[in-house]
């Protein structure tokens, strides 16, 4: 139920995008922009080194009528419908290639009726922007930025933004 409340905000979120003039698939989560593909992944959980490899490839599956092809996805956001594991927070920020091209998503709040998403944002996406604005303005979502960056992220989590 919570997977499925976050891929209708993705759906409308996609048709918004189209009132835009960016192109959109009907059944990938991606948007293209000046020939960058900003990919959405949405997910409950995953494992720290899955996330790092998919990452890391940046792989987005493009439809084309009947066919299929792989393209490289210039941005890539991760849309949580649970609160990301802590390691998988910490491998992020340990990483500065992902934070130019990766962008991190905790809904796990509005998954459970409550208006607030957690976000770890540092690319220059105008669609990842757009997403945000798109939270605040059509669902009322507070988006907060995770700040709390300690040296020592041993009593974090995702959800303590401050």
């Amino acid at each position: 139920m919570k997977t499925l409340r976050i891929w209708e905000i993705l759906k409308k979120f996609k048709e918004n995008c189209r009132f835009r003039g960016w192109k959109t698939s009907e059944n990938e989560d991606w948007v293209e922009v000046d020939s960058k593909y900003h990919n959405f992944l949405l997910t409950r959980n995953i494992h720290p080194s899955s996330f790092r490899n998919i990452a890391l490839n940046r792989k987005c599956v493009v439809r084309e009528g009947l066919t299929y092809r792989v393209v490289e996805a210039s941005y890539m956001a991760w849309v949580f419908s649970e609160t990301p594991p802590e390691n998988l927070i910490n491998l992020f920020l340990e990483n500065p290639d992902f934070s130019k091209k990766v962008a991190l998503y905790d809904l796990s709040s509005i998954a459970e009726g409550r208006n607030t998403c957690v976000k770890l944002n540092f690319t220059d996406s105008p669609v990842f922007q757009e997403f945000e604005n798109f939270l605040e303005r059509e669902f009322g979502v507070k988006i907060e930025e995770y700040t709390n960056l300690k040296s020592s992220l041993e009593d974090c989590t995702l959800t303590e933004a401050i």
